[in-house]
């Protein structure tokens, strides 16, 4: 049993569905932002390789160059749009939430692709959860290993972001590099509405410090729409953001 906010839920931790994406150095590896694939390669220090089949080392060592908003599955606070500085590390203290996963097909606006709060309403019903997830439709595997950038990616609309805040949910998950437009001049509308950042400048005191966003992620197909229990795991970097693993339990 879990307990969650005074309510007590059943699940079987042995069974967790993984909805993160694994960070590798090859082209299998999905990318935003105009970065180039990660880098993940030996020590080299003279004729010594840290690798242990060159054999000349007892131990793997490797070094890894990437980065988290471009090179997979990441969770960011508040810090990720604001002058001043705000660690993912600091501002998520709990990491078990619940959840619900919704699926949405983003509608065509002009020459994007958008998910609107129309659609998210829908989709929610009365089911709100301190997270949301969601997939977008359609969804081929073909997600995990894409190149995003300069593709104009679907995107969620402000009113969107504004109803999820208002509903009170915390946590906010996607399979997109962003919930905002690619190309949008730096308004970033809908990550400055889900943690009500009035001024990037001077965030007031109603900003939502203990809310994060996750991006990148991917829902298999065998994993149905409805409610799960979170586990929002990230690596303890102080950073803006991080790699992180988010983990679904079904609610038995």
């Amino acid at each position: 049993m879990i307990a969650i906010i005074n309510n007590e839920y059943k699940t079987d931790l042995s069974k967790p569905l993984d909805i993160s994406i694994p960070l590798t150095n090859n082209e299998q590896n999905p990318i935003a932002w105009y970065q180039n694939t990660p880098e993940i390669a030996p020590v080299t220090m003279g004729d010594w390789i840290g690798k242990v089949s060159e054999g000349k080392s007892s131990t793997n060592f490797n070094n890894i160059f990437f980065n988290p908003h471009a090179h997979g599955t990441h969770t960011e606070c508040l810090g990720h749009i604001t002058r001043d500085f705000y660690s993912i590390n600091q501002c998520l203290k709990q990491f078990f939430f619940t959840a619900e996963l919704i699926s949405v097909e983003p509608k065509a606006v002009g020459e994007d692709l958008v998910i609107t709060k129309e659609q998210i309403e829908i989709a929610l019903g009365e089911n709100f959860q301190e997270s949301i997830i969601i997939r977008t439709l359609p969804n081929p595997e073909t997600k995990k290993h894409l190149n995003y950038s300069n593709t104009n990616p679907p995107y969620l609309e402000e009113a969107a972001a504004i109803f999820i805040r208002e509903k009170g949910i915390q946590h906010l998950l996607i399979d997109l590099p962003s919930v905002d437009r690619e190309h949008d001049e730096g308004k970033l509308l809908a990550h400055k509405a889900f943690w009500n950042v009035k001024d990037v400048n001077d965030v007031s005191e109603d900003a939502r410090f203990d809310c994060t966003i996750t991006e990148m992620i991917y829902v298999n197909e065998d994993i149905k729409d409805g409610s799960y229990i979170l586990n929002l795991q990230f690596a303890s970097f102080e950073n803006d953001a991080s790699p992180s693993k988010p983990i679904l339990y079904k609610i038995e």
